[in-house]
């Protein structure tokens, strides 16, 4: 695996956000962990014991967090910045009356990533490695969408998946390499008891990803096993 200087990974404190604290600690010289609530991230806390790992209090959807993170980060460079935080959202089946829940789920899915990415963006194109990984899920193809429902989580994956491949044209002269990574399906608080696989297996996939991450992967939607997805 890949080494890194500085990582920064959002909503680190369970699921996938914890594996790749877990995956990257013994890799890398400093990882920024965030999360909504540091006190009680134990098993993030106890990683930070163990590796090089800074937990900070951030909320994605909160300019003030991000605010305080920029000023954190001050002068530093970011080898490799992971957008993991996400939320589901409301659930529904074919509607939407829940309008405030979409507006919330955008804020937290779409909307922090992609502002999170433009405030670091000089930071990662500091750095040796220049990468960003937005953490998104195949539910935001249109090509896969096959069985219909979850509109609110599906349109927000796909408007995240929109907005990257922008991003990382715009971005494409500072050498930085933007992806989109679809974890599987993880068994996770998200994801569920029935998911496919476990999270050690999907970070082992996304890390084999990264570390093989060029400029022609550049805007590209990339499944943990390193496949192409449809848009």
């Amino acid at each position: 695996m890949a080494s890194y200087n500085t990582v920064v990974v959002t909503g680190a404190n369970r699921g996938l956000g914890l594996q790749w604290v877990r995956k990257l600690g013994p890799n890398s010289e400093r990882i920024i962990a965030t999360c909504r609530d540091p006190e009680s991230a134990n098993e993030l806390n106890e990683l930070a014991e163990q590796y090089r790992v800074d937990v900070q209090s951030m909320d994605v959807t909160s300019e003030e967090d991000i605010e305080a993170l920029v000023e954190l980060l001050d002068g530093d460079s970011i080898d490799l910045l992971i957008n993991n935080a996400g939320v589901m959202g409301p659930a529904d089946s074919g509607g939407f009356s829940d309008l405030d829940g979409w507006r919330d789920t955008f804020e937290a899915n779409t909307l922090a990533p992609i502002h999170l990415s433009q405030r670091l963006a000089a930071h990662v194109a500091a750095s040796d490695r220049k990468l960003i990984a937005n953490i998104t899920s195949k539910m935001g193809s249109i090509t896969d969408n096959s069985s219909g429902g979850r509109i609110i989580y599906r349109s927000s994956k796909a408007a995240l998946n929109a907005a990257t491949r922008s991003f990382s044209l715009d971005h494409a002269e500072q050498g930085i390499v933007t992806l989109l990574l679809h974890p599987g399906w993880v068994q996770t608080d998200m994801g569920g008891p029935n998911g496919l696989i476990d999270t050690e297996t999907s970070i082992r996939g996304m890390a084999a990803v990264l570390d093989r991450a060029d400029g022609d992967m550049n805007g590209g939607f990339f499944n943990y096993d390193g496949q192409s997805i449809p848009w």
